[in-house]
């Protein structure tokens, strides 16, 4: 009888695994999005960006016996997954150019071909910036790999201009985390920000007019300390950005949210009127760990919550023609921690 009992249990368990891979996917209240697919299963992926024509994706992943994420691409529906980095270290931020015929990506394999250690927790929750990390680009096979960047610290989280002339990045290379620019080849290095503190995960606009980021800027003399003390040590505290834009030039920055909650990934819709996010906003618990999207116009009015998984929903682009949206989620994940990318309709 147990027996029978475990054997209803498992079929029912596999069921309602199949019937959520079919589609069901979507949270009650979720009207942005409809006719969700999960892409990628088990493990850690993340930050899956377009290809220009709309049938590919690049992303990161731990996975293959890997002790970090490596960078992968994949088909729009998941399928032909391969990886295109070449194994060692640590990648991140990885992202189509030239046509769809080059792929950009941040790597730590020069300084190491091992996984460099994660950051200590004890410290509270923080990100690693590595500086070992720099910028290459590579054929969209993985080959012909070539540096891009070369000054010392962090270089990385690059993404590149609709036009396809213009790479934005993030770097350490004047003693703080700024965004920049440089062409396609790393020449002509310009910067962008200058206030203290973090910038980066930067898009730009449809049109390449525009600028959008995420931010920290230390006010008081404590907190202007303690992030300097964190940098002094190749970390940062993601607990409070801010969303901000500027122009293409670097001027006329303004800040778009002011929600004093952890808010990044941001990135236009397909008018550019609107931003979508990812923030903890609206979590009830303490700890503030439920991450969801959300949308806000770009002068800040308009703040509109898009997903309400009870867990993690981050990293959103809008697929080239608008009608689609992909994103990373903990949601139906076979076992906690588990983070995978989904890719759904979306709905104006």
């Amino acid at each position: 009888m147990r027996f029978v009992s475990l054997f209803f249990v498992v079929i029912f368990a596999l069921t309602v695994n199949i019937f959520a891979q079919g589609g069901n996917l979507a949270v009650e209240g979720e009207k942005r999005i409809k006719n969700i697919k999960q892409l990628t299963f088990g493990g850690e992926n993340a930050e899956a960006y377009w290809s220009s024509d709309g049938k590919k994706l690049t992303f990161q992943s731990k996975r293959d016996g890997h002790g970090c994420d490596q960078i992968y691409t994949m088909n729009a529906d998941g399928t032909g997954t391969k990886m295109i980095s070449n194994g060692e270290g640590r990648t991140t931020c990885s992202y189509f150019f030239n046509k769809n015929k080059n792929i950009l990506y941040g790597s730590t394999h020069l300084g190491a071909k091992e996984c460099p250690p994660n950051p200590d927790f004890s410290k509270g929750y923080v990100w690693a910036i590595y500086p070992t990390y720099d910028i290459f680009s590579a054929t969209a096979d993985g080959k012909n790999i070539k540096q891009l960047t070369n000054s010392p610290g962090y270089d990385a989280e690059a993404t590149v201009s609709p036009d396809g002339k213009k790479v934005i990045f993030t770097s350490m290379r004047d003693g703080d985390l700024d965004l920049y620019v440089m062409d396609t080849k790393g020449k002509n290095v310009k910067r962008l920000t200058t206030e203290l503190g973090y910038d980066g995960g930067a898009f730009f606009s449809p049109d390449g007019k525009q600028i959008v980021y995420r931010s920290y800027h230390p006010k008081t003399a404590a907190e202007i300390a303690r992030y300097k003390d964190r940098l002094a040590n190749n970390l940062i505290e993601p607990t409070v950005f801010e969303v901000w834009v500027m122009n293409a030039d670097g001027t006329n920055k303004r800040q778009v949210t002011k929600l004093g909650a952890a808010s990044f990934a941001p990135f236009f819709t397909p008018d550019g009127k609107k931003i979508i996010f990812c923030t903890n906003n609206f979590a009830s618990d303490p700890r503030k760990r439920n991450f969801d999207l959300a949308l806000i116009n770009v002068d800040g009015t308009g703040l509109e919550r898009v997903t309400y998984n009870e867990t993690f929903d981050g990293f959103p682009m809008f697929s080239p023609d608008g009608k689609k949206l992909v994103f990373a989620s903990n949601r139906n994940a076979a076992k906690e921690g588990d983070t995978n990318v989904f890719v759904a309709d979306w709905v104006n």
